[in-house]
């Protein structure tokens, strides 16, 4: 079975091509530095501080195999010139309005792996991200939410994210 590709923008891709360099490079000897430390304290099976190095340089290791795999099926969504600039797509700023509350929102629709809510930024895969997809400016849009609640928005703005 081929594995999912991770969809995503030109800025998450190099936001996780920047951490994994920062893992290999400083966290990585960091860590190592630690345990090295550690290690000339003595007695490793009663070194609280040993221990916690070495789960610190495992949980790096997994991080750096998660990134990996993320950066190995990565797929950039790349703007088209020729795509409509009204609609939206990965990668586009929207500005809805809640009309039940009256209440404006800025998203960032981006691909599920860089989705990240406080900052903003919601995946395509949503159910907001996805209904949002494909619509344009001046559009209401209603979205039924995981616990059955119907929600409306009216898309107020769109924005391209310039991308390279």
């Amino acid at each position: 079975m081929a594995e999912k590709k991770n969809i995503m923008t030109y800025e998450g891709l190099k936001a996780l091509e920047d951490e994994l360099q920062d893992l290999k490079v400083n966290k990585r000897k960091e860590v190592a530095i630690k345990i090295k430390e550690a290690r000339e304290q003595g007695d490793l099976s009663e070194n609280a501080e040993y221990d916690a190095a070495k789960d610190e340089q495992r949980d790096i290791e997994l991080r750096i195999e998660d990134i990996d795999k993320i950066l190995k099926n990565a797929e950039v969504v790349v703007e088209d010139d020729d795509a409509d600039a009204s609609t939206i797509n990965i990668g586009c700023t929207v500005k809805l309005n809640d009309i039940e509350f009256d209440e404006e929102m800025e998203y960032k629709i981006v691909g599920s792996t860089e989705a990240d809510v406080l900052s903003g930024k919601i995946s395509n895969e949503s159910p907001v991200g996805a209904a949002l997809i494909g619509r344009k400016t001046g559009e209401i849009v209603e979205i039924e939410t995981p616990s059955g609640e119907l929600v409306k928005y009216e898309i107020l703005d769109i924005k391209r994210t310039t991308t390279v």
